[in-house]
């Protein structure tokens, strides 16, 4: 793709925070064409985004985030009209779509022969993970450009996702061109990722659409089998993903000495609550906030009472198991930190 006129902002160590007008949403169309990155904000987490055609901005996106090259992207598109450009959506996608779209939902399926998506983006697979943004400065980002955006969360690659502009500006703002600022995030949490691309249709991701509103609409789900089989068909199945730099003790009844509690329900002691009301939804959305809110020197790990597996309680604790991934089955700590480098 040939450069334009538009210089790379965060090449000179700086980035713009603008409240996302109907002109700072341009400006980031303009940057995204001219293969920027742009950091903007969805129902689900802010996401840092870069041409999907662009094969020089994917694999600055990558180096940005410090991302393996084998994980594959999610592409963001402005409806199902685009997304079938893309992919081939049989009648249980279309389903889903119809239901889920705009919302936090991406469905894997087979690329179409033509499909302009760069294969840097795709991890060289034959399938690719689409979905339709539901925050009004996604999609006039997207119509606005007129051409996909593949955007993984706003973060380096494997810790905390950002659900405000400042938890972006707080970990990319050296490598970004812009940040939209659209306040914080509706649902806190990724999307649901469900595989389509074969005969069964498999649970690559809990997310922000509940596992069972997706078996009323399409029948039972299969689970992601094992890493050689399904591991990297999708973001975010990496076993350690969404940890803070303390590590967790899940299921926690108690504070042991140095930990603060983030509690769940009416949990006496507890230094932050996900909901005093035990709500999933709320819970999900305060999550990722909490996390980085007591991720402080002064604290030796962070304590987590137990949530339940309901509707979003699966996918909340879908992220604290890959949080706590390395530390000794949640309830030991270990000195081994994944640390990404840019």
């Amino acid at each position: 793709m040939l450069r334009g006129n538009v210089g790379r902002i965060a090449a000179a160590g700086h980035c713009d925070v603008v409240p996302a007008t109907p002109e700072a949403v341009l400006k980031a169309a303009l940057l995204i064409r001219n293969g920027g990155l742009v950091a903007f904000p969805t129902e689900t987490v802010y996401g840092l985004g870069s041409h999907a055609s662009d094969d020089e901005a994917v694999l600055s996106l990558f180096a940005a985030k410090g991302r393996p090259y084998w994980n594959p992207l999610i592409v963001h598109v402005d409806s199902i009209v685009s997304a079938t450009a893309l992919v081939d959506l049989e009648e249980r996608s279309l389903v889903l779509a119809r239901e889920n779209w705009p919302g936090p939902l991406t469905i894997v399926a087979r690329r179409r022969s033509g499909c302009s998506v760069s294969r840097l983006a795709t991890a060289g697979l034959e399938t690719l993970a689409v979905r339709v943004p539901d925050h009004p400065v996604a999609l006039a980002l997207l119509t606005t450009l007129g051409s996909p955006i593949v955007a993984p969360s706003a973060n380096l690659s494997g810790l905390t996702s950002p659900t405000t502009a400042a938890h972006v500006a707080d970990s990319l703002s050296k490598v970004v061109d812009l940040i939209l600022d659209g306040g914080s995030c509706r649902v806190g949490l990724e999307s649901t990722v469900i595989d389509l691309s074969g005969p069964h249709a498999i649970l690559l991701r809990p997310g922000g659409v509940t596992t069972e509103k997706i078996e009323k609409l399409i029948g039972p789900l299969a689970l992601a089998g094992s890493r050689t089989e399904s591991a990297y068909r999708s973001p975010g199945m990496l076993t350690r993903h969404y940890a803070p730099g303390r590590p967790l003790r899940l299921n926690a009844h108690d504070v042991r000495p140095g930990e603060v509690l983030l509690g769940f329900g009416r949990v006496p002691g507890a230094t932050l609550n996900l909901s005093q009301q035990a709500d999933v939804e709320e819970a999900a959305a305060n999550l990722f906030h909490m996390l980085r809110a007591l991720d402080r020197p002064d604290v030796t790990a962070i304590a987590v009472s137990p949530v339940p597996s309901l509707g979003l309680g699966g996918a909340i604790n879908d992220r604290l198991r890959r949080a706590a991934a390395d530390n000794a089955e949640s309830v030991g700590y270990s000195s081994t930190r994944l640390v990404p480098r840019l």
